[in-house]
């Protein structure tokens, strides 16, 4: 199987060395998003709802090029700079989720990329 580089400018450019997602088969791994607006690469906000909202629009753009839906995610790896987020969090992921929601995990982390308050990172499989 032949590994497929997936990017989109609907979904910010990378701020490291890496590919928005690569697609292997059937299933689709993304790169930790953050909530920048793909426009202007600026963070969505400074309070947590804001960039989590725009993290999980910057989900749905890669997958939606690579023909995915965010119903096609079965794990979620979720970065919080602040656990003590964690109920905000929830509240507004699960707008994005509200059936059958993935796997996953969540843990508090000392920094994240451009000092974002979450990053996501999540794994999809197409049937």
């Amino acid at each position: 199987m032949q590994n497929k580089i997936i990017n989109t400018e609907n979904a910010p450019a990378s701020v490291g060395v890496y590919s928005q997602a690569i697609q292997v088969g059937n299933t689709i791994y993304l790169s930790g998003q953050i909530g920048l607006i793909p426009e202007s690469r600026e963070l969505a906000g400074d309070d947590l709802e804001s960039q989590t909202h725009q993290t999980l629009k910057n989900i749905r753009a890669v997958l939606k090029v690579a023909g995915y839906e965010m119903s096609d995610v079965v794990k979620a790896q979720v970065f919080l700079d602040d656990m003590n987020d964690y109920s905000a969090f929830n509240k507004v992921y699960v707008q994005y989720f509200p059936e059958n929601p993935p796997a996953r995990a969540v843990v508090e982390v000392s920094r994240i990329p451009l000092d974002a308050k979450v990053e996501i990172m999540v794994t999809a499989v197409k049937n």
